[in-house]
């Protein structure tokens, strides 16, 4: 077997070999390494608004005049605006086709190799792309000659017949404002820009790269699921195979402080017997004495895991993981066993950048929050590596569509999918949200097919997903299916500038009222008794900034004001809260952040709840 330092095979175009790496260098968008080189093909490309939609008819793959440029990454919306020479950031209000080119040169394979390939992956694209290489449309891993979606990556095998020293790249991509397709915050037919709803934000919103990878691999892609009591972590693994054979699959563990990458804390192989195709399998390994991973002690391991074939030859792929575990039980969420409060924050990044993403994460924790909440939005997965880091427990939701129909179901269940399969890597996410305030599921209370599917979809993340938490409707309309919920937190949205109108609200709350706290009762379906039986979370609260709720504007004033509600939702029976918001984001003046740099403007720790030894 080979050295496990020495890559397999690395493009010529990489990174320069006098330049210094860090140990665990993770310069693309995702959150596992593969140990060889990529190019990216960020820069300039060629750019087209294919106003009539004629592009597919008149080939444009095959050869168009393009008058404009582009930088990818970038927003459609902001190369629209260069175009027209605009400004303001106004571009469509229906649908948008796009198409993008370049050329790029083959790079030299340090080793080139029948065991290799070349393999082109878009960090997030859409909603819906197609991609061509000289003009030949290409299809994704999975078979997908479109590919639907725009918050994460997908990938394409490149063919070598189809490979010249000098390439082009064509890629067109649609979206529209169609209410059915996921869209989070950004606005559509139903939800117009203004007040909580944001321009769109779409197009080619993150890296593309390329990169050498082995025929027959592991995909850049770990679930890992815990138990901390048998220190047993489960891996689930995706599988890529070309040739058919004996293959075992080997996992190493190591303490990642410190250099010594031969001597593992755990070690396993599994001999497995691999059909060409796509396959996902699950192995288990112990790793005995293992520390937890928790905000206090964001405490991580390195899993190297291999492929290695009949010969002898590994295609290795690495990452970090944390053993934890966090459970719905009565009053308390328990993270490791130990019940733990959540000190948590509404986040929108919108159109931030990676670094200013960066500085809202460290700004969010010296606020005290031991939680963000991600609201409704597909972020750079360097981010979920950097919570990880930190030891921020994050609650992240699925982009909603704005309509509620058989065909919205579909797209937000494949969203869903395509999300927490690249997701459940990180010991941060520790809750998923299916819906907010009913957006995608206004039909929620009277629609017993949105029930269904919500109820299908909850029981099929606990099958599939144990390591999370799931929040069926987040803030009210929470659905009972024979007087039991179908979510792991019953959750309220409250929003009062009063101090007494909010301990009032409180009072109600956790009596039980299920009607007349928030803007719409607490549960709908079956009859449901809260006896606190779930644990009850004000996962919205605040807005003091935003002038629609009539909270206190200035710094002083709403410092106050968070000051004492946080002090009465301390005093009573809830699991955690979540503050609104971060940062200003366009219309929405509530933030406690600075969008571009960081700073806050209340005290540091002003979101903190003080440590206690019982919670009784």
């Amino acid at each position: 077997m080979e050295d496990l330092n020495q890559s397999n095979y690395s493009l010529s175009a990489s990174r320069p070999e006098e330049e210094p790496t860090e140990e665990f260098s993770n310069p693309l968008p995702r959150a596992v390494l593969r140990m060889n080189s990529h190019v990216l093909l960020d820069g300039e490309w060629s750019f087209a608004h294919d106003v009539e939609d004629k592009g597919l008819e008149e080939d444009w793959a095959l050869e168009h005049t393009y008058a404009h440029k582009a930088q990818w990454p970038g927003s459609v919306e902001a190369h629209l605006a260069e175009v027209r020479g605009q400004h303001d950031g106004a571009t469509w209000h229906d649908k948008i086709v796009v198409w993008y080119e370049r050329e790029f040169t083959l790079p030299e394979i340090a080793e080139p190799q029948p065991r290799s390939l070349i393999q082109l992956t878009f960090g997030a694209c859409g909603y819906e792309t197609r991609v061509w290489l000289n003009g030949k449309l290409l299809k994704t891993i999975e078979g997908e000659e479109v590919h639907y979606g725009e918050y994460t990556s997908f990938s394409y095998e490149l063919d070598a017949e189809n490979l010249h020293l000098v390439n082009r790249l064509t890629v067109r991509i649609v979206d529209t404002m169609d209410a059915e397709t996921p869209r989070g915050k950004q606005e559509s037919h139903v939800y117009k820009r203004g007040g909580i709803w944001y321009q769109t934000y779409t197009g080619a919103v993150r890296s593309v790269w390329l990169e050498t990878v082995e025929r027959n691999r592991l995909r850049s892609r770990v679930g890992v699921v815990s138990v901390v009591e048998d220190q047993l972590v489960r891996f689930n693994l995706t599988l890529r195979i070309h040739d058919a054979g004996d293959y075992v699959i080997r996992l190493q563990v190591f303490d990642p402080t410190t250099t010594d990458r031969t001597t593992p804390l755990a070690s396993s192989d599994f001999p497995v017997h691999l059909e060409p195709g796509q396959w996902q399998q699950r192995v288990v390994l112990e790793v005995p004495g293992a520390e937890l991973w928790s905000p206090e002690a964001p405490n991580r391991y390195r899993l190297v895991a291999q492929l290695i074939d009949h010969d002898g030859y590994a295609a290795p792929i690495e990452t970090l993981f944390g053993l934890r575990k966090v459970e719905s039980r009565g009053r308390f969420v328990y993270l490791n066993n130990q019940p733990t409060y959540l000190d948590g924050i509404l986040y929108q990044p919108g159109t931030a950048t990676l670094e200013e993403m960066q500085r809202h994460m460290h700004a969010m924790k010296a606020l005290g929050c031991n939680l963000v909440r991600v609201h409704i939005a597909g972020v750079d997965p360097r981010i979920y590596n950097l919570a990880d880091e930190l030891g921020l427990l994050l609650w992240v939701e699925v982009p909603s569509p704005h309509s509620s129909t058989a065909r919205s179901r579909e797209n937000h269940r494949a969203e869903l999918l395509r999300l927490v399969t690249l997701s459940e890597t990180h010991p941060s996410i520790i809750i998923w949200s299916l819906y907010n305030e009913d957006w995608g599921a206004q039909d929620i209370a009277t629609n017993p097919e949105t029930r269904k599917y919500i109820i299908e979809t909850y029981q099929f993340m606990q099958i599939a997903y144990p390591q999370f938490l799931v929040v069926d409707n987040d803030g009210w309309h929470h659905v009972s299916y024979t007087g039991r919920l179908k979510s792991d937190l019953l959750t309220a949205h409250l929003y009062t500038p009063d101090l007494e109108r909010w301990k009032e609200l409180l009072d109600r709350l956790v009596g039980g009222e299920m009607e007349g706290t928030a803007a719409f009762p607490l549960v709908v379906g079956d009859p449901f008794f809260y006896r606190r039986q779930v644990p009850l979370v004000v996962s919205e609260w605040g807005g003091f900034g935003f002038s629609d709720y009539g909270g206190p504007a200035d710094a002083e004033a709403r410092t106050n004001s968070i000051r004492a509600f946080k002090q009465e939702l301390r005093q009573r029976p809830i699991a955690g809260d979540v503050y609104t918001q971060a940062t200003n984001i366009e219309d929405e003046r509530n933030g406690l952040i600075d969008p571009h740099t960081g700073e806050l403007s209340v005290p540091a720790g002003l979101l903190a709840s003080r440590l206690m030894e019982r919670l009784d």
